[in-house]
């Protein structure tokens, strides 16, 4: 492990790494991401299901207004 490029791609790696920690924190972390995503997944979700809700309700009073419809032949 002692080839000069493995040596280099280390010394690479680590400046990277120490500029990761040591570099001031802008905008959202993983975790507020994941948060963010998953209230709006909440939401799209309760949308969602209020929407079949409301769909469902309707075609019910669509078929009671109909009489059923028929079953043709």
């Amino acid at each position: 492990m002692n080839h000069p490029w493995i040596i280099y791609l280390q010394a690479c790696l680590a400046v990277r790494i120490q500029r990761a920690r040591t570099a001031p924190t802008r905008g959202a972390s993983a975790v507020e991401w994941v948060i963010i995503t998953a209230i709006i997944a909440g939401v799209a979700l309760g949308l969602a299901t209020l929407i079949k809700t409301v769909v469902e309700q309707k075609q019910g009073e669509i078929q009671q207004t109909l009489g059923g419809g028929s079953t043709g032949a």
